[in-house]
């Protein structure tokens, strides 16, 4: 399919706001649902869309776009919620694209669901944040049948600028959940290189410039380490909860398919410490100065 679509978006959130408003802004006709009716009214009429008063209001819809923290509420709003949920209103033939960070092989479970109803799934999580949720920058990890992720691409290209396949359904968020643990473990480690250090006597501040000239650097420390933390701001706009989320996905992933992960175990688990620590809905990079009141034993 090409050209401009009917899409329905569910989870009108802080990444689903700027996501759903670029899919206006590209021409498509947009039906927002979120828990809040009230903010799928205010993003309506900012942004000429219409706001479902219920999952029943996308019947119509070519595609269904999925944004919401796990895979559990996106099952629900798609099979399990009120009248059926989403699916039940779907012609045959129309593709949800679920852009939450969900678990892999629910991801096909649910694909195997939905096409029993003649609806086809694609996951395409994404990476950016906010920023670039905004201008419409995101990298979008994509899994699926060639056809329904080649059919959902005018809609995903509205919404991100890189756009991979990486294989078949589940492979989307396989890919996600193993990026973000890779960007949890170095947020980990450089949060102890930078406590030792500045326990040692070495300025953070000049750590992090070394860092970012050498062998250490990463996307945590050019974009975190003086701008949330050293600088006490500590509002990257990532949850803790759902980093952890992620990393134990990814964890979760390599045990389910009989790959002994020893680092991904340590990391999860010291992800979860600092969810529970700071708080599920406190920004991830709180971790940091949470670890290092754990960790300072005089």
């Amino acid at each position: 399919m090409t050209g401009k679509a009917h899409v329905g978006f569910v989870g009108i959130g802080n990444m689903g706001w700027p996501m759903a408003a670029n899919l206006v802004r590209a021409g498509h006709v947009v039906t927002a649902y979120d828990l809040d009716p009230q903010r799928a009214q205010r993003f309506a009429a900012e942004f000429g869309a219409t706001a479902a008063g219920s999952l029943g209001d996308f019947a119509g819809c070519a595609f269904v776009v999925t944004m919401l923290p796990t895979g559990k509420e996106v099952r629900h709003s798609l099979l399990e919620a009120e009248e059926g949920g989403a699916a039940a209103h779907l012609k045959s033939g129309a593709i949800v694209i679920d852009m939450s960070s969900a678990e892999p092989v629910g991801t096909r479970r649910l694909g195997n669901d939905l096409a029993e109803l003649g609806i086809r799934l694609v996951d395409a999580p994404v990476s950016g944040g906010v920023v670039r949720a905004e201008n419409g920058t995101l990298a979008i990890m994509i899994g699926g049948e060639a056809d329904a992720v080649a059919a959902a691409r005018p809609v995903l290209s509205a919404m991100g600028d890189r756009l991979f396949d990486v294989g078949p359904l589940g492979c989307g968020h396989a890919m996600k959940a193993l990026n973000n643990y890779l960007a949890a473990t170095s947020f980990a480690a450089m949060s102890e290189a930078v406590l030792i250090g500045e326990r040692f006597g070495l300025d953070p501040e000049v750590m992090a410039d070394i860092f970012n000239v050498s062998t250490g650097k990463s996307f945590c420390t050019e974009n975190l380490l003086k701008q949330e933390i050293l600088s006490g701001r500590y509002g990257s706009g990532f949850a803790a909860g759902l980093l952890a989320k992620d990393v134990g996905i990814a964890s979760d992933l390599g045990e389910q398919i009989g790959i002994d992960a020893p680092v991904s175990r340590l990391v999860r688990d010291r992800w979860a410490e600092a969810r529970d620590g700071v708080g599920p809905n406190a920004d991830h990079t709180r971790a940091a100065p949470y670890w290092a009141s754990k960790a300072i034993r005089d």
